[in-house]
């Protein structure tokens, strides 16, 4: 790759961390890393953070973007973790309107498979009690005939009813970009691309070794009081972290919304499985699958039969759209970074949370979702707060707005904005993008929602160039990258 010059932000960034001294370093630039650095920066802490990808180029790009309480966690008994994320994805629609589209899941039942319609219509009910005053809109029952109606190719056969209970559509990685642009703007110093490579505890807290992934950025030490280590899949190969993790594998397709003219989200069961069918503009999206993973977390992948799983399922209940893998838009594979338990099934293991300091001034963040990771945030920073000596500060970041009035544009809300030469110089002048893959697939998103993106990379790259400099090697080489790292092929 020919080296280039460094942005004027990321080249001051880059000189603070070396330079400057913080409280506390967050370790990895997911949502729960982001929402540490906010939460603490909010509180008055001197916050760095770095990540050794792009930001949210992990989980947090990759999940099935839902705000929800998860619903199947009833029959498992975990009703205090419903109501605990039932609660925050309120707060997170009230902080971040831009960010949530409340939506409709419709949940069919049939006889002699899946959850009987009796009880789902207690499940969904004692859903919206667990809300705190009520979800985005009441749940409510379908008969046989109206659940025909609602969904007119839906499976017929032994159907019963259905029920309707509200969650959340988001954009996960933007999510995690107006998150972290919140607390840059309340001081936290950020970059990505930049690889924790030693830590070595010191007197007064860690020294910490980090490197640039690009040759022309020079290496450097900084200097923290405490480090939070939020690096998802990668928590337990931390230096001094001291997680097991139970990584399990989720799966996504998007097709075509006329093939699958769904009005709401509906929920598909295979055994004990659940999957979505999830409206998304004119796209639906397939997901997720949920197996065990062992390989390398930056390997991840989508597998033939992990396709050939959706697409059989979904056709099941959708006979009639008769779905084939030419039919798939995008796709894209994810991790979730479980807290290790040796029994059970992966769908059975618990989405709870857990912070923990295995040696001082050290926190290992881990396991939760998506819709959890302001509150984790919020306990996280109560810890690093409590070593630090610090008076207690109440946590604002329930109250306080993601974004100023007016800033919630240029890419943000739930589908992304038009792919044009302002929105990409936008993603790097004020977003922290450096490579090409850091506009199309996270800040942008449109390689997953554009049929043939792949067509459209030389004409972005150009533009792109454009304003981080780059020569046409350097353009050559991400558009290779890019492709590389969305699974295209080079035709």
């Amino acid at each position: 790759m020919t080296a280039s010059a460094l942005p004027p932000a990321r080249s001051d960034a880059l000189s603070r961390l070396a330079s400057e001294s913080f409280d506390v370093l967050v370790v990895g630039g997911g949502i729960v890393g982001s929402g540490v650095a906010r939460d603490a920066a909010l509180r008055g802490l001197r916050v760095a953070l770095v990540d050794q990808q792009d930001f949210a180029a992990g989980t947090s790009s990759r999940s099935t973007r839902l705000l929800h309480g998860g619903l199947r966690y009833l029959a498992q008994g975990e009703i205090g973790l419903v109501r605990e994320a039932s609660l925050e994805k309120k707060i997170l629609l009230r902080i971040a309107p831009h960010l949530g589209q409340p939506l409709g899941f419709v949940f069919p039942a049939y006889r002699g498979e899946g959850p009987p319609l009796w009880q789902l219509r207690i499940g969904v009910k004692l859903y919206d009690l667990l809300c705190g005053g009520g979800n985005f809109e009441p749940c409510r029952g379908f008969s046989r005939d109206q659940t025909r109606t609602l969904l007119p190719g839906l499976k017929a056969d032994s159907l019963r009813g259905a029920v309707r209970y509200f969650d959340a559509l988001t954009n996960d990685a933007r999510l995690v970009l107006d998150t972290l642009r919140s607390a840059a703007r309340h001081g936290a110093v950020l970059a990505n691309h930049t690889r924790l490579t030693g830590a070595n505890p010191v007197a007064d807290g860690w020294e910490c070794q980090l490197t640039p992934n690009d040759p022309s950025e020079a290496p450097f030490t900084l200097r923290t009081r405490t480090l939070v280590n939020a690096t998802g899949p990668w928590a337990d190969r931390m230096p001094y972290g001291s997680v097991k993790l139970r990584l399990t594998k989720g799966v996504h397709l998007v097709v075509d919304r006329h093939r699958l003219p769904v009005p709401d989200a509906v929920v598909v069961t295979e055994g004990k499985r659940i999957l979505f069918v999830i409206p998304w503009g004119e796209r639906v999206i397939l997901g997720t699958t949920d197996t065990d993973y062992a390989g390398d977390p930056a390997a991840v992948a989508t597998e033939p039969a992990d396709i050939t799983y959706i697409l059989q399922s979904v056709n099941e209940f959708f006979p009639t759209a008769a779905l084939v893998p030419g039919d798939i838009i995008s796709m894209w594979a994810g991790l979730r970074p479980l807290v290790a338990n040796p029994d059970g099934s992966p769908s059975d293991i618990s989405r709870a949370h857990e912070i923990c300091s295995p040696r001082p001034g050290w926190w290992d963040i881990t396991g939760g979702k998506l819709t959890t990771y302001r509150l984790m945030a919020e306990q996280a920073v109560d810890a690093v707060a409590r070593h630090l000596g610090r008076p207690p500060v109440p946590c604002r970041t329930a109250l306080e707005p993601l974004l100023e009035p007016g800033a919630g544009t240029d890419g943000s809300g739930t589908l992304p904005g038009p792919c044009t030469r302002e929105a990409v110089a936008h993603h790097v002048r004020a977003e922290w993008a450096c490579h090409l893959a850091d506009v199309v697939v996270r800040r942008g998103g449109w390689c997953y929602y554009e049929r043939d993106f792949a067509a459209r990379l030389p004409e972005v790259a150009a533009w792109m160039g454009e304003v981080a400099g780059w020569d046409a090697a350097r353009g050559e080489w991400e558009i290779a990258a890019c492709r590389s790292e969305f699974g295209w092929s080079a035709a």
